[in-house]
């Protein structure tokens, strides 16, 4: 009887129901897009800072990362690389021999970050064939071309189809030196990366540095960056397997691996994160408490003007409690229905925005273009967004509620019949 007459009751003033649902509407709606673009934000920092460059997670040789040089490399194993691939939630393998080398054009020289890559396989990371301003991108393994960054191209003064010396240290102290026709200039976002990154393949960079076979890292890129833990865990007893393995045959290499995660990789990234995180949450506060005081308002009025309706209602005999737990559960459907239209609208409305991204321009794109991130704000579809705002929102309505509740006890009737 007290649900027919709550869903009664909050249709028989429809301007006063479409107005509290209104209230509740705006409050999902609003903090439903504002949370999305936020973590959309975060995913796309971490996507193009990290996942398509650094790749969200590296197995190294231990030590390497503390010791960064080609002393510290390994063995490309077909077992890890199986591994690996075998192991849930990865998307892609993309092997990698990085060292640093002089580069040298006709008149300058500039130190610069030697990246040896798989051409095909470095599609699934940094993708820099999508990166070519000017050339052609490398073909194949054994190819002995290169590609430059468009900064150190300027600096150089060369163009595609110039050569370039490259000078370094190999693998146990043997010279490094080569000389590689430039196939190609990129235009990398990172501005540091931009001025220093060469691109060359695979087999010709261990060639170069007489390190034959030998890698600085496999670089994981993950189906979804929210599964890093997961997967760490799960490579944490194969990589010892392995490790065993390799030590207990004779004549096989005693590497012993490690896997890095990208927030240790990329700590400042980690940092920005961190107080992206804190300065949403003072933000979506503020925002939670003027929704509050606004769905706060519609309820005073509703029971400002349902003054007169309660007086006569307990003047006739009915129970103050009863009133109370009736006036409650409209609040309880007024909030429910808010609360779904809410979540109907929002959700197109962010995968529209999550297909087209806004785009940013003039300052702020070259601005954010400076950190190495697209100039974009995406939004993300992440199911916990649309189900913890609609909680939050649901039961900031249900303690409003807790108001007419406790109104219903103190109500005067003789005052009420009055009014």
């Amino acid at each position: 009887m007290y649900i027919k007459l709550a869903w009664r009751n909050i249709w028989r003033n429809r301007r006063r129901t479409f107005i509290t649902i209104s209230a509740i509407f705006f409050a999902v709606f609003l903090s439903v897009v504002q949370r999305s673009m936020k973590v959309g934000s975060i995913e796309q920092m971490v996507n193009s800072m990290v996942g398509s460059f650094l790749g969200h997670l590296q197995i190294h040789q231990k030590g390497y990362w503390e010791e960064q040089n080609l002393d510290n490399s390994f063995s490309d194993s077909p077992a890890l690389r199986k591994a690996l691939q075998n192991t849930e939630h990865v998307q892609a393998i993309i092997p990698r021999l990085d060292s640093y080398a002089l580069v040298a054009g006709l008149e300058r020289s500039r130190a610069g970050l030697i990246m040896g890559i798989d051409p095909k396989a470095e599609k699934a990371l940094s993708d820099p064939e999508q990166k070519l301003i000017k050339g052609k991108y490398l073909s194949k393994n054994t190819e002995e071309a290169i590609l430059i960054s468009e900064g150190m191209a300027e600096y150089l003064k060369v163009q595609v189809s110039d050569s370039l010396v490259l000078l370094g240290q190999g693998f146990q102290g043997q010279t490094a030196t080569g000389k590689y026709l430039i196939k190609g200039i990129i235009k990398i976002a990172n501005p540091e990366l931009n001025k220093s990154l060469v691109y060359i393949p695979l087999k010709t960079a261990q060639d170069l540095f007489a390190a034959e076979n030998r890698l600085t890292a496999y670089c994981i890129r993950l189906e979804n960056a929210q599964k890093l833990e997961m997967v760490e865990q799960a490579l944490h007893p194969k990589l010892a397997k392995i490790t065993q393995a390799s030590q207990a045959n004779e004549g096989q290499s005693e590497d012993t691996y490690e896997q890095i995660n990208w927030k240790t990789m990329a700590p400042e990234i980690v940092q920005m994160i961190d107080a992206d995180k804190q300065a949403g949450k003072i933000m979506l506060g503020v925002f939670y408490m003027v929704l509050g005081f606004g769905i706060l308002g519609t309820v005073l009025m509703m029971i400002s003007e349902r003054r007169h309706e309660f007086g006569v209602l307990i003047s006739i005999g009915m129970r103050r409690f009863s009133l109370g737990i009736l006036v409650f559960l409209e609040m309880l459907m007024l909030a429910a229905l808010g609360v779904l239209v809410g979540m109907g609208i929002s959700f197109p409305v962010t995968w529209y925005f999550h297909l087209n991204p806004i785009k940013l321009q003039g300052e702020m794109a070259q601005v954010v273009e400076e950190y190495g991130m697209e100039p974009i704000i995406p939004f993300s579809l992440d199911p916990t967004i649309f189900t913890t705002q609609a909680t939050i929102v649901f039961f900031l309505t249900m303690i409003i509620a807790i108001y007419p509740l406790m109104h219903t006890k103190r109500i005067a009737v003789i005052d009420a019949l009055r009014s």
